[in-house]
């Protein structure tokens, strides 16, 4: 009969194994952000439109050339080796890209790199949907099993969902009312910009904040799988905000400030819950008794 320690040495890789094809691409996807994001970084003016947006897609080519692509060679590798939380990383920083790309897609005109932002935002959520799909949740559920503490993830996806959605709701309450178009973020955005966010937030931000807020309190297996791809995936988006502010002012953008005092705050928001998470998993968590 095997041991604890010895069923849990088989269980555990099958839990995280990354499907090799689904593997490839998602490298495949690292590959194509990286370059794609070196250019926008470096060739002045290869974006068309306003100069505001320009920078605000550098400030995402910053943050994805430096953090995202490096951690999601190295995510996607340990899924492959047998982690469960590589695998679940994986997913964050695909839905990462995918929420970013679809900015490069929908949010600017035609630029040298108009056709490679559509294969990556079609590639990544391809990647993404299968990423989430191979995903053995009852095994996730187990990987989690006894953790003390869910609160704080629960918390900081509950307000940030209602926070998030309070802002847009009202928001477009008002513009409905009066026709002002609503003011966006601190950083210095068109219309356009602040059309595709609201899009964005209020049909896939917002649910998915909400939706893993209440599962991961009610600890189940798609809870943490949710909470995961909000948490990680929010990561990089904060820091890209926070990096396209001062791109704004250096770029000599009227009426660009270098920070929002609240940024940070959000920012430590997904931080502490992503900490929480995975810092909370007792030792005997995912042990299997015989």
């Amino acid at each position: 009969m095997a041991t604890v320690r010895d069923e849990h040495r088989v269980r555990q890789p099958a839990a995280g194994l990354l499907d090799i094809r689904v593997a490839v691409l998602v490298w495949v996807v690292a590959a194509l952000a990286l370059a794609a994001a070196v250019p926008g970084l470096v060739i002045d003016g290869i974006y068309a439109g306003p100069r505001s947006t320009a920078e605000i897609l550098r400030g995402y080519d910053l943050v994805t050339a430096v953090l995202v692509v490096p951690a999601l060679g190295v995510a996607a590798l340990q899924a492959r080796r047998g982690s469960l939380p590589g695998h679940l990383v994986t997913a964050g920083l695909l839905a990462d890209l995918v929420y970013g790309y679809a900015f490069y897609v929908f949010g600017t005109g035609f630029n040298a790199l108009f056709l490679l932002h559509i294969v990556l935002f079609s590639a990544g959520l391809t990647a993404l949907v299968l990423t989430v799909a191979g995903l053995d949740v009852g095994a996730v559920a187990e990987w989690f099993r006894g953790i003390r503490h869910v609160w704080p993830a629960a918390v900081a996806l509950g307000l940030l969902a209602v926070s998030l959605g309070g802002m847009w709701i009202s928001a477009g309450v008002t513009n409905a009312v009066t026709g002002t178009v609503p003011p966006g973020s601190a950083m210095v955005e068109t219309d356009q910009i602040i059309h595709l966010s609201m899009v964005l937030d209020l049909a896939i931000q917002v649910p998915l904040y909400a939706a893993a807020a209440v599962l991961v309190w009610r600890r189940t297996g798609w809870g943490y799988v949710l909470a995961f791809v909000a948490l990680v995936s929010g990561i990089p988006e904060q820091l890209s905000y926070l990096a396209a502010m001062p791109l704004q002012v250096i770029a000599g953008v009227p009426e660009a400030v270098p920070l929002e005092p609240l940024e940070p705050v959000i920012l430590a928001m997904y931080v502490l819950g992503l900490v929480m998470l995975l810092g909370g998993r007792p030792r005997h968590a995912a042990e299997i008794t015989s």
